[in-house]
């Protein structure tokens, strides 16, 4: 049974929609500010990482070491690379896309941490089976670059087959596996990733969030007590 959860967001909107108002403590560790909440027979540890991919994994170190989860869950928003239909998701594999090779040819993806020499591989990260949420399951793609150009959007969903992406989710997920903790994501668009993102994003934060919060209370809801 899993005992433990840890949420990671990447910005505080989408940390304070999940269980809004809720909170049997809050503590600050190792400049992280983490909301404990009690729900479903479990304890959860709720935490604003910050920004990017290093934030991200050090978040997840953070939440296994010091509080024990045993399921790590990054909940809040992501843009959309293409037309796949829906605006919340369930996440189901995760793969990194700024990690790979330089070339002459271009850029040339890997999976993260593999030797990035020799012929491409990008395998993802692959997401812990969870309770039936009903919402469209994709991949999605991360990197520490927020994506304002259709261009380059659709040079990532050609490159690596995404349908979101976003800057925390797949660095938790490298985290997970080399800690060996299983990980999921519950993720909400907020943008198209293209020219008008930055102010969708702005418009859409505090919906999005929630959206994807509530998703992400209703699949906790539902995982196995025993």
């Amino acid at each position: 049974m899993i005992k433990t959860i840890g949420i990671i967001t990447g910005v505080d909107a989408e940390a304070a929609a999940v269980f809004p108002g809720q909170s049997a403590n809050v503590e600050a560790l190792h400049g992280f500010m983490v909301r404990q909440v009690y729900f479903a027979d479990r304890n959860i540890a709720i935490t604003c990482s910050g920004i990017g991919k290093v934030n991200a994994a050090m978040a997840a170190m953070m939440l296994v070491e010091h509080y024990h989860a045993d399921l790590l869950l990054v909940v809040g928003t992501a843009g959309k690379l293409n037309g796949c239909e829906g605006s919340c998701f369930q996440i189901v594999e995760a793969v990194q896309g700024d990690y790979g090779a330089s070339r002459a040819e271009g850029f040339v993806h890997y999976r993260a941490g593999a030797w990035p020499i020799g012929e491409a591989h990008a395998e993802p990260f692959h997401a812990a089976v969870m309770p039936e949420t009903g919402l469209p399951k994709v991949r999605i793609i991360t990197s520490d670059c927020f994506v304002e150009s259709a261009d380059h959007g659709k040079r990532l969903h050609s490159a690596l087959s995404g349908d979101i992406v976003d800057m925390e989710t797949a660095a938790v997920a490298q985290a997970a596996v080399r800690m060996d903790v299983p990980w999921a994501a519950i993720k909400a668009t907020s943008d198209n990733a293209d020219g008008e993102s930055a102010g969708d994003f702005q418009s859409n934060l505090k919906r999005a969030s929630r959206v994807a919060a509530e998703a992400a209370e209703r699949m906790i809801m539902d995982l196995p007590r025993d």
